[in-house]
């Protein structure tokens, strides 16, 4: 069996999630998946403010570009937010990147007509609003429900979570007719499986989504060579551009490797 080789990155200037990530990732993973988990060196503890994601996309850049010199087939970078997916595809070739959040959104356009999202704080709302608007999701289809729960709460206080989680989402079910829940936020993983049995719909975990969602991926890449297009959208700047800002990408060129 081909082996998977996905690194998961931890948006963050700390590395507090780092092992109980791994840890979880690890007990849900393929049998012929590998995943090791890293955060950054410095930056803010959590990205529930445009400019604190702005302040890491620079690392998340060099942590993908490393990963595919040394060989992974994927980078997830663990925010729902997707911050620096788009970037780091431009300066990647045959490497899958995903984000949670865009993993999660197409999942829940599989599973029901209608979803709604269990966010950390209102603020985080009208960025991920525009990221489902951009992946084809508009508000007929997606809601936000704020949880008023900081990114470090979330298991450090597992029954405030909890209660949290159930009211908002048992509102969504009455109020908006939503078909499924997605919790959005990485560090909401290892709660969907009491709030789906008490639901009765389905409840994804981003942690898992994202996971399952680049193991998917993979194999279809190893079928088909499918990869993200360099045509347009993703394509990578001129070498010496780069060179110039002292950037360098997954291979110094914009070329796939073979």
């Amino acid at each position: 069996m081909t082996k998977r080789r996905i690194l998961w990155i931890n948006p963050v200037g700390t590395d507090r999630f780092d092992i109980p990530i791994g840890d979880y990732l690890n007990r849900v993973k393929g049998s012929g998946t590998m995943v090791d988990v890293v955060s950054l060196d410095r930056g803010p503890t959590h990205l529930n403010f445009i400019s604190y994601e702005a302040l890491v996309v620079p690392e998340i850049l060099k942590k993908a570009c490393f990963a595919e010199r040394d060989g992974y087939d994927a980078v997830i970078v663990g925010c729902f937010n997707d911050t620096g997916v788009s970037e780091a595809r431009e300066l990647t070739n045959k490497l899958y990147v995903i984000g949670p959040g865009e993993a999660s959104h197409k999942l829940a356009s599989v599973f029901g007509q209608r979803w709604c999202v269990l966010v950390s704080q209102e603020k985080c709302i009208p960025r991920m609003r525009n990221n489902a608007i951009r992946y084809g999701f508009g508000p007929e289809r997606v809601i936000f429900r704020s949880l008023d729960i900081g990114v470090h709460e979330f298991q450090s206080d597992l029954g405030r979570t909890k209660e949290a989680l159930s009211l908002a989402a048992h509102e969504a079910v009455r109020r908006d007719r939503v078909e499924t829940i997605i919790l959005g936020c990485t560090a909401q993983y290892g709660f969907y499986k009491e709030l789906q049995k008490e639901l009765g719909i389905p409840v994804l975990d981003v942690a898992i989504a994202a996971l399952k969602y680049s193991e998917f991926l993979i194999e279809i890449g190893q079928v088909t060579s499918w990869y993200h297009s360099k045509a347009l959208s993703y394509a990578t700047p001129p070498l010496d551009e780069l060179s110039n800002l002292d950037v360098t990408t997954a291979d110094n060129g914009n070329e796939h490797k073979d």
